[in-house]
This record gives C-alpha cells, structure tokens and sequence, in this order.
C-alpha cells in the first residue's frame, strides 16, 4: 500500500523509526533485504557526529542518514525516498537539510561516497539513476569510481594443501578466537587504522596467521550479510600466500551459512580476487562530492 503524506517537513531524529526502515525497503530496488541493516549500520562509531532526517508522523516517505568523522568533511550514508514520493522535489529538500546540518557542524565538503567503516555502499550504484540525478543536480560532480566483485561460492575453496605449505614455514592459520580477536585488530590498527579495527572487532568472522606469536595477516567477514572484507598481510609477509588461505577460509564460513555467493566490499586489488577465487565485479559506484562554503546550505 503507498503511504499517505502531506507536504514534507523535515525533522531530526536520535534513531529510526519502523516506518523509516520500511521507506528504505521500498527505495532500495537493487537491496530489497537490506534495509534494516543498512539502518543499523548508520549508527556513529568511533567518534562520528550523525543524524538522521525524516518526515514527521507515520508518513514514512523519506530517511536519510548524515555523519561527519574528519570536522570539515561530511558523509551521505544513505538517502531514500519512497517511489510513490518522488519527482515533488523531495529529494532536494533533503539534500538541503543535509547540507544546512553539515554547516552548523562546521562542514566545508560533503561527499557521497562511504564514510568507513559504517556505511551502506562506497558511492551511488551507478544503477540507482535517480539518485545519481539528484547528485549532480544538486551541485555534486564526480570524484571517483569504486565496486565490489562477486564470488561464486560454489567453487573450490580448499587451502588445507597451503596450510600445510605455510606450517611448515612456521605460519599458522587459524580462526581469531580464544584470545586472537584482539590481537588481529590491534594488527589492523596498527598497519591501516582505526576503521578497519573497527570491523575486525565487529565481523562475525575472522582468520588470522601467526608466526611466532605475532600476527601477519587476517581476513574478516560478515559486517554486513554475505559480505568479504577487509583484509591484509603484513608488507614483510606479502608473496608467501597467506592472504589467499585467509581468503578461502573465510569464504568457506560463509557458504557454510548457507550463502551461495559472496560480496567483496570497495575492492583495491581486483586481479588478486579475480585469480584466487575467480570473482568478478559486480557492482560499480560512482563517488560525488561538493563544496560547502562557510554560510551556504544547499
């Protein structure tokens, strides 16, 4: 049923409602069962100043989804609008309260693009046109192109032959439990910052590889369904495979979850995927960003 709404008034909220997840359900053509996810992973860690815009009521119409980290940059995590609402200018509306909101916190840049580790996609789905109108429309122009690939979770993904090969020079793979958790996060802290920590703290995976009781190497997954990543090997330890085991270890918890293919979220090194697991790129964003002069919202 399309829901009822009278002109829009926009209004702050400290979280979403019911009727906001539904909004984003119906928006999200291409990620109809992502929605509550997507809602909950808006929330502000490490830091970040956030807030979410709706219309008033029950109309469920729009939600959006702001956060800043670095102070002067601003972050779209995600806008929505119900289909039945669109072509009225909401979305403009939005985008202004949005960038009135960044000004107020001090925002001279805002992007559409992810705002790690808690976001919803890299950029725009090159897919979702309408909102990739809106940007440019808005005054944002194209900074960049990002994309996850895919993986088939059907082929072979045994490492147990290259386990053997990296034990027997003094490396071991295994899952980040019993103590491992924190370590692996503090090796991601430590080699790429506080974001990836973040994720390998809230994965509902992890794999790790040990060499004398120090880490080299670790491979998370499940931050969001069905979703790879991050993951890194220690410069020192790059060439001897470890990064494809870890891979192949954590892609194998996730079919045992049922999946039968993968995510790999903003990926850098297609080849490495594309060699190792045959993944391919599934899914293309492009990055817009626009400045914000002190005193100027919208």
């Amino acid at each position: 049923m399309s829901p009822s709404y009278t002109e829009p008034v926009i209004q702050f909220l400290a979280a979403p409602r019911p009727e906001d997840v539904r909004t984003v359900g119906m928006a999200l053509r291409y990620d109809p069962d992502a929605a509550e996810v997507l809602t909950r992973l808006m929330a502000p860690p490490l830091g970040r100043r956030h807030a979410l815009l709706a219309t008033p009521g029950g109309d469920g119409v729009a939600a959006v989804s702001v956060s800043t980290r670095d102070p002067m940059v601003g972050h779209w995590d995600l806008l929505a609008v119900h289909p039945d609402a669109r072509r009225r200018g909401l979305g403009r509306s939005l985008v202004a309260a949005g960038e009135e909101w960044f000004v107020r916190h001090g925002v001279r840049h805002a992007r559409m693009a992810g705002n790690p580790p808690c976001y919803g996609w890299p950029g725009i789905d090159v897919r979702y046109t309408a909102a990739a109108c809106l940007a440019e429309d808005a005054g944002y122009t194209l900074t960049g192109t990002a994309w996850n690939m895919t993986v088939d979770l059907t082929v072979d993904l045994d490492s147990a032959a290259d386990e053997r090969r990296l034990a027997g020079d003094g490396i071991q793979v295994q899952r980040a439990e019993d103590g491992l958790r924190g370590p692996a996060a503090a090796f991601a802290l430590e080699h790429w910052g506080d974001t990836w920590a973040w994720e390998v703290e809230h994965a509902s995976g992890c794999h790790v590889a040990v060499r004398d009781g120090a880490v080299l190497g670790f491979a998370a997954w499940g931050t969001r369904p069905h979703w790879f990543g991050p993951m890194g090997t220690a410069e020192s330890a790059r060439g001897l495979g470890i990064g494809a085991v870890l891979l192949r270890r954590c892609l194998q918890d996730l079919r045992a979850t049922g999946a039968r293919s993968a995510e790999i979220g903003w990926v850098g090194p297609k080849r490495f995927y594309s060699l190792t697991v045959g993944a391919a790129v599934g899914r293309v964003f492009w990055q817009y960003g626009r400045d914000l002069p002190a005193g100027v919202a919208g």
